[in-house]
Parts: structure tokens; sequence; C-alpha cells
């Protein structure tokens, strides 16, 4: 009886810690939204006109939600608890669950790895001579030296 509260204990442990790591943002890796190149905090929703400077490809990262590593600690946890008996039950119980959830979190990154999307890092000079960096999900007919329309942190040809 003292080994399943133990084993309780580690896993409701465990859960907690891991679940206070996971991310409640959306899925998406970049926002569409204008990022300003360190020259503002806030996205600017407003219209403005410049030429392309530049366009940066980069592949989407692959950041976990946690729910691997908790179902992999929980299944890691429970594989444990099957080997030995008494504080060695204990220990693999605890071995297991760290395992699990290292594997598990490792597993889920290697897929979202594999569905990441391509992001476009496209920093704009402002006719105001500022520069911003808009990141979206797509360039379409967008080249170096274009002249665009930023409207709501999208580009457009202009």
């Amino acid at each position: 009886m003292k080994s399943t509260h133990t084993i309780a204990a580690v896993l409701i442990t465990g859960v907690a810690a891991l679940s206070g790591c996971a991310s409640s943002s959306s899925s998406r890796p970049y926002d569409s939204g204008a990022y300003n190149g360190g020259y503002s905090s806030a996205p600017q929703a407003s219209a403005g006109y410049g030429t392309i400077d530049s366009i940066q490809v980069t592949r989407g990262a692959s950041g976990t939600s946690g729910a691997g590593a908790v179902v992999g600690g929980l299944v890691g946890g429970l594989l444990g608890n099957q080997v030995g008996s008494g504080s060695g039950r204990t220990a693999a119980t605890v071995a297991g669950a760290v395992g699990g959830a290292a594997v598990g979190n490792h597993v889920e990154a290697n897929r979202d790895a594999a569905n990441g999307a391509d992001v476009y890092q496209i920093g704009i000079r402002l006719d105001n001579g500022d520069y911003r960096t808009i990141a979206q999900d797509s360039v379409y007919d967008l080249r170096v030296g274009n002249r665009v329309r930023i409207v709501d942190g999208r580009v457009y040809r202009y």
C-alpha cells in the first residue's frame, strides 16, 4: 500500500511540474503580425510604405507543449513500477518516469520539427527612414527591391 502512495505522489508531482512548463500559446511558431526589428515593442496596425531590403527564409521553430513529456512520464512510471520490490521498485518508478518524460518530449519535438513550416523574415526600409522586419508564412511574388505596402502586419506589393 505504501508503494502505491509513493507512485501516486511521484506521478502527481511529475505531472504538476511538467504542466507548469506547458505553453498556452498557439501552435504557430511565429505570429503573422509585425516585428519591428527591436525598435518598438508594439506591432503597428497602420499602413506603411517602403522597399524590401532583404528576405530570409527560416524553418519554423519546433517548441513542445509538454504533452509528450507528461504522457512519456506516465508510461515510464507505470513500466518502472513493474520492476523490483520495495525501495528498488520506487527507484525504478522514478527512473522510468524521468526517462519516459525525456523520451516523450524528444518524440514530440521530432514530430513538430517534421511538420514545421517555412517562415519568411522580410526586412523593409520604410519611406520615413525606419526599418521594419515582418515575419509571414509566404512571400508570393515579393522580391528584394520591390515597393511594398504594410497593412496590419502583412506585406503586399505596391
